[in-house]
């Protein structure tokens, strides 16, 4: 009986001993996107310094495919041992809403979230509106399709956080027509030839266009301004309504991580996302920092989850309805 005691006060020793040295080895961050990238780019930089403070590799493997899905979708399934974690982006929480997975937002193990990227509302120079109160309710006074929008492609996170911000402000998300494009740099050629009336997308990538005097941001989706763009108004301050709508990237996991682990990689995260090295990057990429730990991650996918869900069934884009 002491003998039995005994062996299972040392198997519960080194149990708990295995468990503190968390990690052992590699961690693997999945980047849903192709290298090269955004995305890619920070997933890296925070990938080197989670090595320092974990003392393990942090290896980045790339899986893009399926506008993101293939990467997402193997985030969720992966063993729950904190070895492989995924570096989510804003995407994931339109999928199950567009019919594209079964998973939910809301399915993955939140650790951080590391960046938003404000949208912005981007007119040419050479329009007649001043500001976004004029645009908004001349919007509003004209026949749906009067005026168009590109940018993005239909569902992308700065098209729904564009539909949101109509919505809030009392503008049917329908009245204006989205012409998709292959990203934000079409779109500002498209805006600067009169083809379109407005752009969306963050204020860095207008930058070139805000700079030769043909285009100019009227608002920015956002709570606060940007320090590299300090006189463009967030929505409050233009329209006296809070908004706040755009890109993100965060670290998940899967469901059933340990409670220690997901504790100990969530610290790891913010304290690099926090970092000197980290922060001079985001600036000066003009990428947005917005840092959430694990409560504050995991409300923050919940209201996406619901955010993206209403808009996309606002717009007629939703293959699901809850």
């Amino acid at each position: 009986m002491k003998s039995l005691i005994l062996s299972a006060a040392v198997l519960g020793v080194s149990a708990g001993a295995v468990l503190a040295e968390y990690p052992e080895k590699a961690i693997t961050l999945i980047v849903p996107w192709a290298a090269g990238g955004g995305t890619d780019a920070i997933a890296r930089l925070l990938a080197g310094g989670m090595e320092k403070e974990l003392g393990v590799s942090v290896n980045v493997v790339n899986k893009p495919g399926g506008g993101s899905v293939i990467g997402h979708s193997e985030m969720l399934s992966t063993k729950p041992d904190g070895y492989t974690l995924g570096f989510a982006t804003a995407e994931l929480a339109s999928f199950y809403w567009a019919g594209q997975s079964q998973y939910k937002a809301t399915d993955f193990n939140p650790i951080a979230l590391v960046n938003f990227d404000s949208g912005a509302f981007h007119v040419s120079t050479s329009g007649d509106w001043k500001d976004v109160k004029a645009a908004l309710a001349d919007i509003k006074s004209k026949p749906t399709g009067t005026y168009t929008v590109t940018g993005t492609s239909t569902g992308a996170a700065y098209h729904l956080a564009f539909a949101g911000f109509l919505k809030a402000n009392g503008v049917d998300p329908l009245s204006v027509t989205l012409v998709p494009s292959q990203g934000a740099a079409p779109g500002f050629q498209e805006l600067a030839a009169g083809g379109s009336n407005v752009v969306l997308s963050s204020l860095p990538e207008g930058i070139a266009m805000m700079q030769a005097g043909k285009t100019k941001p009227l608002t920015l989706f956002a709570e606060k301004r940007i320090a590299a763009f300090p006189d463009v108004p967030t929505a409050e301050e233009a329209t006296g309504v809070a908004f706040s709508g755009g890109t993100w990237r965060g670290v998940v996991g899967p469901q059933k991580l340990p409670v220690d682990v997901q504790k100990k990689l969530s610290d790891a995260v913010v304290k690099v996302a926090g970092s000197e090295d980290f922060v001079k990057f985001m600036n000066d990429k003009g990428f947005g920092i917005r840092v959430l730990d694990t409560a504050g991650f995991g409300q923050f996918l919940t209201e996406q989850y619901t955010q993206v869900g209403t808009i996309m069934n606002d717009l007629g884009i939703a293959q699901r309805k809850e």
